[in-house]
């Protein structure tokens, strides 16, 4: 029974938003079929993210499926000890590119659409970013997932190439 409690207090810690909700439709031999897309962005507000979606026939449904998705592909991020990035990142998904970089503390998430929900469920609270080409919020939202997910800190940079901390920042 504890081990029960535990997990449902896991799932809890995460917030859900939907970014976009469409309804689609197929055509079939009777007519149309509409469905519902539903995309959705889960995060922990301590560096886990996560992008997901699903379709349903019902809306309910499609916010469920794309909950459950998006805890699948979470990532986990570095966080300043300043709430920001450790360096500047791009992404790509599709035909959409997000540009982030650090921000001075107080500065806030200054970014737009689906990548500012992505950096604020993220836990990221002070962050410049810029999504240019695509205005698609799935490709906006995955490309700002693609710039998290290759966010190292300056320790793991030290340890791959075999060298001291000290020598990174001389």
């Amino acid at each position: 029974m504890a081990k029960r409690n535990q997990s449902k207090k896991e799932e809890s810690q995460f917030q859900e938003r939907v970014i976009q909700i469409r309804r689609v439709s197929k055509v079939v031999k009777g007519g149309k079929k509409l469905s519902f897309r539903a995309i959705v962005v889960v995060g922990n507000d301590r560096g886990q993210v996560g992008v997901g979606v699903g379709k349903a026939s019902d809306v309910i449904g499609a916010v469920r499926k794309g909950v459950a998705d998006a805890k699948k592909q979470l990532v986990d991020i570095p966080i300043t000890k300043s709430s920001s990035i450790p360096h500047r990142a791009n992404g790509f998904a599709g035909g959409a590119k997000v540009m982030m970089r650090p921000a001075a503390p107080g500065t806030g998430v200054i970014a737009g659409g689906a990548v500012r929900t992505v950096l604020e469920l993220s836990g990221v609270k002070n962050v410049l970013a810029k999504q240019l080409g695509s205005q698609n919020p799935l490709n906006n939202a995955r490309a700002a997932i693609d710039a998290l997910a290759s966010l190292r800190t300056f320790k793991e940079v030290a340890n791959e190439r075999g060298v001291p901390l000290e020598q990174i920042f001389s």
